[in-house]
């Protein structure tokens, strides 16, 4: 069903989109459809009859997906592109023609992705980017042409020169899914929020079909004879468990024939995903280090995922289940650890170096945080509870008893956390409680510092200094360092940057902490 390029004077062929993409967009837009007009055929039926309204709305349906295919088939006969010595070309439009263009030596991503639907007709969108934060303008997207045809432009757009011959790791597969990963996915803060949607996903579908208060009132005669307290138990676990099942559902369509792998050109490939199939490529020249992130569930049972600092990456590119710096998805310490270490060509994983503790004045400062969080709304709770109903009393005593230790805990683990070293070409940060990360940064890629101190700060001789980067985030952070020891630090990870307007001082030796 492919059509002939369309040729032009000079230069290589004009190109077309894949034909069959006219009908892999009308059967999306079909499932679309079909899912609004059922709630709708149902709602028209109340002040009619039901056969007249399910008439009205098929009519509608057939009529929109008429219109659907016309305007696909317009757009793909409209759209050609094509990929010279200099330029990448797309041109695109019926009324309003729009000629866009990117300088080949720009390009930095040829990325390819497919949904089921798009997979079984053989087809893929590709997304052309520079690598910059200017939304459309930077990108060229083909959607949709053959996959042998995607896997030709990324191969031809990302060609660069070999890698240097002394390079210390080979091309290859860096890493590649175990099943056994998956173990992970239920502690991860997804699943919460999952079971949270789920319960509201009922409740709203309930409501739609006028069931709601039945739903509610079947729920309130399965737990008739039961407290109020266990009730609230018994569906925060219920809700746990629905997010756990969905949190292992997601984790399966996310890393599905997961392979992390090291091309010719120096280009690291992430591929991976069961329904939607994704292929993102990363320059090793936009990389800058790395981040090891170890959200608290995660932490709990040994494991840390791995995250790319590069620059030019967005966040992610319209899919909501996708974000481009993900280079691993949580696994064991070890293996998160050996797998940074080949992503970053180190012999021993930076991540894995001893790190200078911070003073105990930190640790004295998370400490009061955490107590003024948790005391704060207690004090709030009694007071209302002395003027409105006892009962706040009692919630304000139970929050204190529990709360505070909690957050003790919290802040105790979050001093134990902090940590900075220099490991030489990178150095290294770490902190976070909830969320722990640990940041390898190039420090040829540190282009700036802040130093910043609060009025609390000065007093307990704590400063705060953040690296300034063109990747990443940005900006990454070593929190209430010692005053000397920090901007030693920063002196030391990149001399030129801060090291005139310093002063030596005496400074005594700092702590060493383990990971």
């Amino acid at each position: 069903m492919s059509e002939e390029p369309v040729t032009a004077p000079h230069g290589p062929d004009w190109l077309r989109l894949d034909p069959r993409t006219v009908l892999v967009r009308v059967a999306l837009f079909s499932g679309v459809l079909f899912g609004a007009a059922v709630p709708l055929a149902l709602a028209l039926a109340g002040p009619r009859p039901l056969g007249q309204a399910v008439a009205w709305v098929a009519a509608g349906f057939l009529l929109a997906l008429a219109a659907t295919f016309v305007a696909e088939t317009v757009r793909v006969r409209r759209t050609r592109y094509r990929v010279g010595a200099d330029r990448v070309e797309l041109h695109t439009g019926l009324l309003v023609v729009q000629r866009r263009s990117l300088a080949r030596e720009r390009v930095r991503s040829a990325d390819l992705s497919a949904n089921l639907l798009q997979r079984l007709f053989g087809l893929v969108k590709v997304r052309v980017g520079t690598g910059e934060h200017t939304a459309g303008d930077s990108t060229l997207e083909l959607d949709l042409v053959t996959r042998a045809e995607g896997e030709r432009l990324r191969r031809e757009l990302l060609a660069r020169a070999a890698a240097p011959a002394g390079s210390a790791d080979p091309d290859g597969t860096l890493a590649a899914l175990d099943p056994r990963w998956i173990r992970y996915a239920p502690v991860s803060f997804v699943a919460p929020a999952l079971g949270l949607a789920a319960a509201g996903a009922v409740m709203q579908a309930s409501d739609w079909f006028g069931a709601q208060q039945r739903v509610i009132s079947w729920i309130g005669d399965r737990f008739q004879d039961v407290s109020v307290v266990w009730m609230i138990v018994d569906l925060a676990l219920l809700a746990t468990v629905a997010g756990a099942v969905g949190a292992l559902g997601l984790w399966v369509e996310m890393w599905w024939n997961y392979r992390l792998e090291r091309e010719p050109g120096g280009t690291l490939r992430v591929s991976r995903g069961l329904f939607t199939a994704r292929s993102v490529s990363l320059e090793e020249r936009r990389l800058r280090g790395i981040e090891l992130v170890q959200p608290l569930g995660v932490r709990l049972f040994g494991a840390a995922r791995v995250d790319a600092v590069a620059t030019g990456l967005a966040q992610n590119d319209g899919d909501k289940h996708a974000d481009l710096k993900n280079l691993l998805p949580p696994v064991e310490r070890s293996v998160a650890d050996r797998v940074a270490a080949e992503v970053l060509r180190e012999p021993v994983p930076p991540t894995g170096a001893r790190l200078a503790a911070h003073p105990r004045a930190a640790r004295a400062r998370r400490v009061r945080w955490a107590l003024w969080s948790v005391l704060g709304p207690v004090a709030l709770l009694a007071l209302l509870g002395a003027f409105l109903t006892p009962a706040l009393l009692y919630v304000a005593a139970g929050c204190a008893l529990v709360g505070v230790p909690a957050a003790v805990l919290l802040a105790l683990d979050a001093y134990r956390g902090l940590g900075h070293t220099v490991s030489g070409p990178w150095l290294v940060t770490r902190s976070g409680t909830v969320r722990r990360a640990t940041v390898v940064l190039q420090r040829s890629g540190v282009i700036g510092w802040t130093v910043k101190q609060s009025y609390f700060q000065r007093r307990a001789g704590l400063l705060t200094l953040t690296a300034t980067t063109a990747a990443g985030a940005g900006a990454y952070a070593v929190l209430d360092a010692g005053q000397n020891q920090g901007l030693t630090f920063a002196a030391e990870a990149v001399p030129e940057l801060l090291a005139p307007f310093l002063e030596a001082v005496p400074m005594p030796e700092a702590r060493s902490t383990e990971r």
